[in-house]
Order: C-alpha cells, then sequence, then structure tokens
C-alpha cells in the first residue's frame, strides 16, 4: 500500500475512553502498514500533552482545537440543514490541512473513523475510501428521542433523521463501511435504502497484557472493607452510562440492599455530569471521578455491573472487567458484541429485579463468582486481542479501490 490519510474526530492519544481506544490500535496498525498522515481534534490538555506520541507514529499530523460550542453547533445545523453531530467537527483548518495532504503526498487510502468525519471525505477522491462507523450512531438518538420529551426529543429524532440518511451516504460512498459487530452490521443494512457497497464487522480488542489481574493490586480503600464492592467504569458524561448508574443506584440497589444491606455501588469516571454526582450516598452509592488508573478498583470489585438500556456497539468497559478476571453481570443491550455465553462468561439480566438476583447470587457463592472471571479471562485472551480483532484490516486496505463517481 502506499500512503493514508486518517481522520479521526478525537486525538487517538491518550487511549482512556472507548472510541480513543479503538483509534489509537487501528492508527497504531496502519502505521505498520505505511506512512500515515493523521487529522484530528484536541478537546483536553491531556490530548496536547500527548502529541509527542502522535509525532511519533505519525508521518505528518495536525491537532485542531475544537471548541466546545455545543450551542452554536446546533443553530449552525439549524441553518444548514446537517446533524449538529456535522457542525460540531466543521473546521476550515482541518479541511484545509487534508486539501494540502492530498495535493503533496502520495495518498491512496483515505480512512474516515467515526460518521462525523465523513464530510472531510474530498470530493472526486479516486482511491480508497474506508470509513469506520464503529456503530449505527442514528439508532442512538432514535432510542433518546424515543425516551425524552418536549424540544429534546425534537432535535434527537431530527438528529436521527439527518445522521441515517449520512450513514447511507457514506455506505455507498465507501469502498469498505466497518462496524464492530455483526449485529451493527445488520442494524446498519437494515436502516439503509441505498445499497452500501461493502460492510464489514471489525470488533474491538482488549490489551490483555495491561488488563491483568496479576498486575494490579486491588484499590486500598475497597480492598480493605468488609463490604461487598459493586462497580461501574466509563465515561460519565455519555447519556448511557449516566442512564445506566442512575438505574443501578436508584432502582437496582434498593432490590439488592433488601436482601444484603451492606452492599457498596462504586461509580469511577472521568467527567462525572450533576446527575452522576447528585448520586453520592444514594442506596450506598459512592462516585470517585476520575481515576489515574481503572485497574485496582476492577481489582478490587466483588462484581462489574453494567445495566446500560442504550449500548451500541462493543462495550469496553465490560471486556476490560472480563480481562482482569472479574464476574459481570450486565443488559443484554451490553452483552451485543462481546462473545461469550451466559453463564459461563457473565450473567445477563433483562429487568431490574433480574440484574439484582444476578448480582446477589454470586454475593453469595463466591466460587461461582470467581470460576466466571477465569472463564471471562480466559475467553477474551483466547478471542478479543487487538492483533486478532484488526487482522483483517490488512486485506481491506490492500484491496484495489473501485472507480468511483462523485457522491
Amino acid at each position: 500500500m502506499g500512503e493514508t490519510l486518517f481522520i479521526a474526530h478525537r486525538m487517538p492519544f491518550p487511549p482512556e475512553r472507548g472510541d480513543k481506544i479503538r483509534s489509537h490500535h487501528l492508527l497504531k496498525a496502519l502505521a505498520a502498514l505505511g506512512p500515515v498522515h493523521v487529522a484530528t481534534f484536541a478537546e483536553t490538555a491531556a490530548d496536547y500533552a500527548a502529541e509527542p506520541y502522535l509525532a511519533e507514529m505519525a508521518a505528518s499530523h495536525v491537532l485542531v482545537a475544537r471548541p466546545r460550542r455545543l450551542a452554536w453547533s446546533g443553530l449552525k445545523a439549524l441553518v444548514t440543514g446537517k446533524p449538529v453531530s456535522l457542525t460540531a467537527f466543521a473546521s476550515d483548518r482541518l479541511a484545509q490541512w487534508i486539501a494540502e495532504t492530498l495535493r503533496d503526498r502520495p495518498i491512496d487510502t483515505v480512512f474516515v473513523f467515526s460518521g462525523q468525519m465523513g464530510q472531510y471525505i474530498p470530493f472526486g477522491f479516486q482511491g480508497r475510501v474506508i470509513v469506520d462507523l464503529c456503530d449505527v450512531d442514528s439508532a442512538k438518538f432514535e432510542a433518546y428521542g424515543a425516551s425524552r420529551r418536549g424540544p429534546r426529543a425534537w432535535v434527537d429524532r431530527r438528529e436521527c433523521r439527518l445522521l441515517r440518511a449520512e450513514e447511507a451516504r457514506l455506505g455507498h460512498l465507501a469502498d469498505a463501511t466497518l462496524l464492530v459487530s455483526e449485529a451493527e452490521v445488520a442494524l446498519f443494512k437494515a436502516r439503509t435504502d441505498r445499497p452500501p457497497r461493502c460492510v464489514v464487522a471489525l470488533g474491538n480488542g482488549i490489551d490483555t497484557a495491561f488488563f491483568d489481574p496479576r498486575g494490579a493490586a486491588p484499590q486500598p480503600e475497597l480492598a480493605a472493607s468488609a463490604k461487598p464492592n459493586l462497580l461501574f467504569t466509563g465515561q460519565m458524561d455519555y447519556a448511557p452510562n449516566v442512564a445506566a448508574v442512575e438505574r443501578m443506584a436508584r432502582a437496582i440497589m434498593p432490590i439488592i440492599r433488601q436482601r444484603a444491606p451492606a452492599v457498596q455501588f462504586h461509580v469511577v469516571g472521568r467527567a462525572p455530569t450533576a446527575a452522576v454526582r447528585a448520586l453520592q450516598g444514594v442506596n450506598g452509592t459512592r462516585v470517585w471521578g476520575e481515576v489515574p488508573d481503572v485497574r485496582p478498583f476492577l481489582a478490587a470489585a466483588d462484581v462489574v455491573v453494567a445495566p446500560l438500556a442504550i449500548a451500541r456497539g462493543v462495550q469496553n468497559k465490560v471486556l476490560e472487567a472480563m480481562a482482569m478476571a472479574r464476574p459481570v453481570v450486565l443488559t443484554p443491550e451490553a452483552a451485543t458484541g462481546i462473545g461469550g455465553s451466559d453463564p459461563e462468561h457473565y450473567a445477563i439480566g433483562d429487568s431490574d429485579a433480574a440484574l439484582a438476583d444476578r448480582v446477589l447470587t454470586l454475593l453469595a457463592d463466591r466460587q461461582q463468582a470467581a470460576a466466571m472471571g477465569v472463564s471471562a479471562r480466559r475467553f477474551v485472551v483466547a478471542h478479543k486481542g487487538w492483533a486478532a480483532a484488526l487482522a483483517p484490516l490488512a486485506d481491506l486496505v490492500g484491496h484495489a479501490p473501485r472507480v468511483r463517481d462523485a457522491a
């Protein structure tokens, strides 16, 4: 292959949240195949601090500050008729750098990470185009629109409709459209009335050497407690995660504590919203916020929970817990794309009462819980490493691009 232009909506360093973990490993794999030029956005001081790592991996790069002006993006979206998700990531500077790179470098592959960045695919480009949608974003906004009321519901329904059209456009334009699981592939195909060229499931992986129970001592305070500890990890300003921990604290924990009053629920993850912080002390809930390393908390957890009602793609938080040999209780939605089976590798509950019952069963039978954790790690090591997950990538970028008309 020649050179690749990699366009991502977030800086692929540091790899400390789901989308950045995936983009990081994709970039790493592409860089092993040939020179890669990266165009991406920075949002935090940590993004800028990690720029030397990006510079070391990329042949060239541009890192553009993305202002957090959601209200302005929304107004611009209304005026232009575009999704807010696109206007929020629109940048003249990024577009100019992309145009100059295509002019000056022998780019034969444009790799777009996340549908928001499809707007930067150059008009008339005759090389290979690969779009990694990760999951079907329009379906997420459809679920939001169905669960909310008032103006916000209208905005979500509008976003769903416009993103659905954009996803169909990208599927028709790209030589290959990637999604994180076969379930997402099926959903994508079912939601588009414009036939996609080629749709491929390319799963997420996990760094099983890093997420290894032998490499992390349990968090001291949790380890010293005689009380059973439940744990949820994730980006805590992400709406499905917020809804999940509210559900756990306010609906599931009361059921659990009726039979086991000492059980504690810990929420670990950066940027907790006001709604998440308000859970502090509710039914044994403790909100920790961002921590330097999530592994000690995983190592100390008796059970990891993922009571997600909206879960697109594959949940990295579940893979991380399984790699750390923790028993996991989760919803059917959170189990999608993980593989494995219930009850060997995890425990599924399809209601608040069922989730509570699965947690209580594991707390009462520590031998069963430990066996589940061991089986979970064994499964992840065998099937969910990044090398195995991204093995098809070389073939995808090695195929000759088709001759395309303008899209």
